[in-house]
Formats: structure tokens, C-alpha cells, sequence
């Protein structure tokens, strides 16, 4: 046996190399260790990389500079203005009287050329606009409101994406764990077949149509494993992280009984739903329309001040002057167009109340269907699982039958596709359940927390 040995740094170098190709080797996407999820973890990953929230706060912060934009309007406002002019004049005469011979006079007046230089400072106060201004401050704050119910609606939306994501992977992992298990018992019972085939007790039909089984519950396979990567996928994009990630999801499918009744879950949504909140605010919004449209036929009232500075001397701060002063002003005839603008916003009036009772009718429609899906899906959980019962026991007694001799090999498999079938429902059940549980609390404008 050949030994080395290394001095001290070489064996460092060494050390440091097998390590260094260890990480690299680990970072590779195939040795990359897969994330391990609970489903709040997954729901809290969604709520702070998803586009539609950022999008959604982008607009509440806009909404937000709305609100002081139209409350600025109310406030005075300065204007600094300077005016530097250069001018000619032309030749021109003045008519004048002898004072001795009290005959007119013709004065000639040579042309020239000047400057003049003029500062101002303009003050305007806005006291009474008919409500206008008013009106124009109650829409943005409308739309304030409306956009932090938007944000809301989107926070609810996203949840209900990432928990449906996640449990989609719950169902294709299990339906994977079925096939593979329909596959290993298909296996096991070929041998069974082919042994007794070989022993003279059985046909080769038996042997032929068991593999067409196998054969069939391995397509199966490979669909599993495909919807699996798909929804993994899924949830990947939901949740922030790259598409080709691995997840390891850290629960299983739960059940657990709801207690509210269909009409409690109703009045829950119409109190809490965010889109109800946002078109009764779309209501309030069109009645501040009438109020803005309305104020063309009310008198405008302003206050103002001015000071002004001119010279022919750069920069013209000499020669000052000041002006304070209120102005009224009202539009007498405007052709009907004050007229048209209030009908118009009483129609944008009727259109949003109607609006408001379609999203009602909308929201409770929601709330029925994923309540009664819901318990569609819990009287199935529990027929699926006395169904799994059955045919697990149904599934022994034949095997049991066939290598006895008294059994076919039809029975078999029949008996095993029905058991295979039995825990795909129990599965199915299990995630219409839950996601008809979670679209039921996204109807009912649970908050997300």
C-alpha cells in the first residue's frame, strides 16, 4: 500500500480545492437543495414579490398625491413673474398752441429706442368656487379610499393564488404516491402471473393482459410526475422564485369542519368584500360629480394681491405699486353647457348605483357557489374514504382468490383500478375541499393578515 504524505499548505490547497468543488458541485441546479414550504411561508413570499401587489401600491401612492394635489388647489397660490422689454417707438409729431400767437403747433417727435424692466408678485385665493373645489377634493379622497380597497382586493387575490398553488402540489405529490404505488402493485401481481404461467396453472392471456396494466399505470405515472412539475411551476411564479426551484411543501392536504352558516358567510361578504367597498365608493364619487357639475351655475369668488416694481433700469425695482382687491365672477349663459354636464353626472349616478347592486347580486352568487362546493366536497371526503376502505379489502380478497386458483386475473385487476380510483377520489376530495374553503374566504373579504 502507497502512502503520501503532505506538508502543511499542501494539504490546505488541497482541502480548500475539494471544498471549493463540493460548493460549486452543490450549486449546480441539479444538487441545489429543494425549498422547504409551509403554506404561510408560501402565502407571505407571494404577498411581498408578487408584480400585482407592487402595482397596486403604486396606485394607492398616486391616489395619495391626488388628495394633496386637489387640496392644494384651495390654497393660495404666489406667482413671481419679471418682464424685460426692449422697444422702439416711431417718428411722430405733437399737436401744441403758441402761447403768443395762440395758433396750433406741430411738435416733431424724434423716434427712440428703450428698455423697460417689470418685477410682480401675484397672490390668489380661492374663497368660494360653488363647490367645486369641495367636490374635486371629495373625488380624490374617494379614489384614495378606492385604491387602498383595490390594494385589499389584490392582497386577498394573491393569497387565494399562492394557497390554491400550494395545494395543488399537495394533490399532484399524492396522485405521484398513487401511481407509483398502482404501478408497484401491477409489478408485483405480473410476477404472481408470470409464475404461475410458468408453473402451467394460467394462460398466456393473463400474462398479456397484466402487462398491457403495467404498461398503462406506468403512462399514468409519467402524467403524475408531469402535473406535479407543472404545479410546481405554478407556484414558483406565484411566489417569486425561480420556475425550474424545487419546493418542498412541509403539509398535507387538511380537513377541518366549517362552521359558519351559508347565510352568515353572505352577510360576512357584504359587509367586507373590498370590491363592494370600492364601487360604493365609485357611488359616493358620482354624487360628487353632480356637485362639481353643478357649481358652474354658482358664482366664483377670489381673492387677490399684487406688487408690482418697473424702471428702465435692469433689473427695474424702482417705481412700486400694490393692488388688493376681491373679484366675483358668474356665468349668466354658457349655452347649456353647465345643464348638460349635471345630467351627465346624474346618469354616471344611476350607472354606479346599478353598478353596486350587480357586484352585491355577484358577491353572494360567489359565496353560494364555493359554500356549496365546499360541502360537496366534505360529504365526498367522507364517502371516498369509506370507499378506500372497501376497496383495499375487495383488492386482498382477490389476489388472495387468484393465487388460490379460484380467482381470475380480470378480478384482479379490477379490483386493484378500483382502488386506485377510491384513493384518487379521497384526494380529489381533500383539494376541492380546501380550495373551495379558501375561494369561500376570498368571497367573504376575509383580511389578510
Amino acid at each position: 500500500m502507497t502512502t503520501f504524505n503532505l506538508s502543511g499548505n499542501l494539504a490546505k490547497r488541497a482541502t480548500a480545492l475539494l471544498v471549493g468543488g463540493m460548493l460549486a458541485t452543490a450549486a449546480l441546479p441539479g444538487f441545489a437543495a429543494p425549498v422547504e414550504l409551509t403554506l404561510d411561508e408560501a402565502i407571505d413570499m407571494a404577498l411581498k414579490t408578487n408584480p400585482s401587489i407592487k402595482m397596486s401600491e403604486s396606485d394607492l401612492k398616486k391616489s395619495e398625491w391626488d388628495v394633496k394635489g386637489a387640496k392644494a388647489a384651495k390654497s393660495p397660490s404666489v406667482n413671481l413673474s419679471h418682464n424685460s422689454i426692449r422697444s422702439k417707438s416711431a417718428e411722430s409729431s405733437a399737436l401744441a398752441y403758441n402761447s403768443a400767437t395762440g395758433q396750433p403747433v406741430s411738435i416733431p417727435i424724434p423716434s427712440s429706442i428703450g428698455n423697460r424692466y417689470t418685477n410682480s408678485v401675484d397672490l390668489t385665493l380661492p374663497l368660494y368656487t360653488g363647490g367645486k373645489l369641495e367636490g374635486t377634493i371629495e373625488k380624490a379622497q374617494l379614489g384614495n379610499k378606492s385604491a387602498a380597497f383595490g390594494l385589499e382586493k389584490t392582497r386577498q387575490q394573491i393569497k387565494l393564488d399562492a394557497t390554491t398553488g400550494y395545494y395543488a402540489i399537495l394533490q399532484t405529490r399524492n396522485l405521484v404516491k398513487l401511481s407509483e404505488e398502482s404501478l408497484d402493485q401491477l409489478n408485483s401481481h405480473l410476477k404472481n402471473v408470470e409464475a404461475q404461467y410458468a408453473a402451467g396453472t394460467v394462460a398466456k392471456t393473463d400474462v398479456l393482459r397484466s402487462e398491457v396494466e403495467k404498461a398503462s399505470a406506468e403512462q399514468s405515472l409519467i402524467r403524475a410526475k408531469n402535473s406535479y412539475e407543472l404545479a410546481v411551476s405554478g407556484l414558483n411564479n406565484i411566489i417569486g422564485l425561480p420556475l425550474e426551484t424545487e419546493i418542498a411543501v412541509q403539509e398535507d392536504l387538511p380537513y377541518e369542519q366549517y362552521d359558519k352558516t351559508l347565510a352568515e358567510c353572505i352577510e360576512v361578504a357584504l359587509v367586507n368584500r373590498p370590491d363592494l367597498a370600492q364601487v360604493r365608493a365609485s357611488v359616493a364619487s358620482a354624487k360628487a360629480d353632480i356637485k362639481v357639475a353643478k357649481s358652474g351655475n354658482k358664482p366664483v369668488i377670489a381673492a387677490s394681491a399684487s406688487e408690482q416694481w418697473s424702471d428702465n433700469d435692469f433689473p427695474g425695482t424702482d417705481n412700486n405699486n400694490w393692488t388688493v382687491g376681491i373679484s366675483a365672477s358668474y356665468n349668466l349663459f354658457d349655452s347649456g353647457l353647465t345643464r348638460s354636464q349635471v345630467k351627465g353626472a346624474e346618469a354616471g349616478l344611476d350607472k354606479a348605483t346599478e353598478q353596486l347592486r350587480q357586484a352585491q347580486d355577484a358577491a353572494q352568487l360567489e359565496v353560494r357557489q364555493a359554500y356549496l362546493n365546499m360541502k360537496e366536497a366534505e360529504k365526498r371526503i367522507d364517502t371516498s374514504k369509506v370507499a378506500v376502505t372497501k376497496a383495499e379489502e375487495d383488492f386482498k380478497i382477490a389476489q388472495v382468490r387468484y393465487s388460490a386458483g379460484v380467482g381470475t386475473n380480470l378480478d384482479v385487476i379490477d379490483s386493484q383500478v378500483a382502488l386506485t380510483s377510491a384513493k384518487t377520489d379521497y384526494v380529489q376530495a381533500l383539494y376541492d375541499y380546501n380550495t373551495s374553503r379558501a375561494k369561500l374566504d376570498k368571497a367573504m373579504g376575509i383580511a389578510v393578515e
